[in-house]
């Protein structure tokens, strides 16, 4: 499961209605939560936290947590 996936899960989320009220397919939903592969949009970060009514920088922070700087 993706940092999304987790995120989602933790607050209960409930993708059917993400889906209808941001237009990104239950698909694309399934495969942002559960493939780490899958690249995430910004513009779809943006989208998912408004239909959950969250600050997008709370995603954000979340999605990229485990990112670091190489050189600090």
């Amino acid at each position: 499961m993706t940092e999304l996936g987790l995120y989602l899960a933790k607050k209960s989320v409930n993708r059917s209605d993400v889906a209808r009220k941001t237009g990104i397919s239950k698909t694309r939903l399934s495969e942002l939560s559960n493939n780490k592969r899958t690249k995430l949009r910004v513009t779809e970060l943006y989208l998912i936290a408004l239909a959950i009514d969250v600050d997008p920088c709370e995603v954000f922070k979340e999605v990229c947590k485990e990112l670091e700087l190489v050189n600090k």
